[in-house]
């Protein structure tokens, strides 16, 4: 388990409070899973007012996926810059993500990947129920290609 946050947010291209990660739970080459608090926090940069909507789960599973290519990549940030290229087949399974009890655990699995795209398919869930589920295509930066 990795509990600094100081690590983790190393291993993200944010800084301050939109890192969303508290801590590593587990992971190995395919699958990851995090655990935050940053749902309930009033300094979260997400919030609209005092809201946190279910949409912002996305935020969260990609950045476990971020942490995920560095933790692969040796324990630097992931190989440069990556962008969400594409978010399919989302469930929310709640509205607001700031009512949620409990920390949240979000687990990312790499289904595949072809040259610098990655293939992911993430859920969130908080209290052993799923608030948040979906795909992404993540594109890392080519190398050269500034």
């Amino acid at each position: 388990m990795i509990t600094d946050r100081a690590a983790i947010a190393a291993l993200l291209p944010h800084a301050g409070s939109m890192c969303l990660i508290d801590s590593v739970l587990h992971w190995d080459a395919q699958h990851i899973g995090c655990g935050s608090e940053r749902h309930r926090a009033p300094d979260n940069p997400l919030r609209s007012g005092d809201r946190l909507s279910a949409i912002h789960g996305i935020e969260f599973g990609a950045q476990a996926m971020a942490v995920h290519g560095g933790l692969l990549a040796g324990g630097r940030t992931s190989a440069g810059a990556g962008w969400l290229a594409s978010v399919r087949d989302c469930r929310f399974h709640c509205e607001r993500l700031d009512t949620l009890n409990g920390p949240l655990e979000i687990s990312a699995y790499r289904l595949a990947q072809v040259g610098n795209a990655l293939s992911y398919r993430f859920a969130m869930s908080a209290e052993g129920r799923v608030a948040v589920e979906g795909s992404a295509v993540v594109l890392l930066q080519a190398k050269g290609i500034p």
